[in-house]
């Protein structure tokens, strides 16, 4: 067991916690990233944008900023988890090809719509609120992720 991996999560799991409740404390928002990123294209309600600007701005600021204190860059101290592949990498090849990752992304997006928001939306915000709803969505977004692992690697024979 990674000791250092693990405390990462753990760090990583913490900040997610208090960032979903210090919004909900200050603005009343749910932390769902789906809605702030899909509200702050369609611009609603107008006038709510800074926020969310600000709040997607802190979500990629984060890699940024481990990577120019010197973490990230393959030594073992720090890391950004499975998206590099070697020293001196942003952001790693997808492992199915960049017509994948599109076709997987659009997926998503048409998935978040259908449920009416994603895993942080509803697993992180709606489960600490116990919501049923929220519930029965993470338990799908759970299944339907367990059955594409089992598909693409025994039925299709891809991925690691």
């Amino acid at each position: 067991m990674d000791l250092t991996a693990s405390l990462q999560g753990l760090v990583g799991g913490v900040l997610i916690g208090l960032s979903a409740t210090w919004l909900m404390a200050s603005l009343g928002r749910i932390a769902g990233i789906s809605g702030i990123i899909g509200n702050l294209i369609t611009q609603r309600p107008k006038g709510d944008s800074a926020w969310r600007l600000a709040f997607v701005l802190g979500l990629v600021s984060g890699p940024v900023v481990l990577m120019l204190l010197g973490g990230g860059l393959g030594d073992s101290t720090f890391s950004l988890g499975n998206v590099v592949g070697s020293p001196g990498e942003v952001v790693g090849q997808p492992a199915g090809g960049v017509v994948l990752m599109l076709v997987a992304g659009l997926l998503v997006g048409v998935g978040t719509s259908l449920g009416s928001g994603c895993t942080s939306g509803h697993g992180v915000c709606g489960l600490a609120r116990l919501s049923p709803r929220s519930l029965v969505a993470t338990l799908t977004f759970l299944a339907a992720a367990i059955i594409t692992v089992f598909v693409v690697r025994h039925v299709l024979g891809g991925g690691a």
